[in-house]
């Protein structure tokens, strides 16, 4: 794969994953917005059994939030890098080809020139 072919996949891939990204926020925080403050205020209890601020219970949404953004991320590098996994192997299938193909030029032509030896 030619460089400035790589270099492009990559940047489209970081421009889609940072669209992903953004609209996964975008959704959630909209879905904790229409359930509204019930699924936050549930029973989060600090170390002393107190029950939280509401401003810390969403630090604690907003870390689980991030868990799962973090989660999202690593499998769409992963799926990613299979995909230039995929464009390696084919690129590593043309050039076995080519090598093929000039290994039976190489042949003809040393023929070629066993047959002009012989008749010298």
């Amino acid at each position: 794969m030619k460089t400035k072919t790589l270099i492009e996949l990559v940047t489209l891939s970081s421009s889609l994953y940072y669209l992903a990204k953004d609209t996964h926020l975008i959704e959630r925080i909209q879905e904790l917005s229409d359930t509204k403050t019930d699924s936050i205020n549930g029973n989060n209890l600090d170390a002393d059994g107190n029950e939280l601020e509401f401003m810390d219970k969403l630090i604690v949404k907003a870390g689980q939030l991030k868990d799962e953004l973090e989660v999202k991320i690593e499998e769409t590098v992963v799926t990613f890098y299979k995909k230039m996994n995929i464009a390696h192997l084919d690129e590593i299938k043309a050039l076995n080809e080519k090598l093929e193909t000039a290994d039976a030029a190489i042949a003809l032509l040393e023929a070629r020139l066993n047959h002009l030896e012989k008749k010298a």
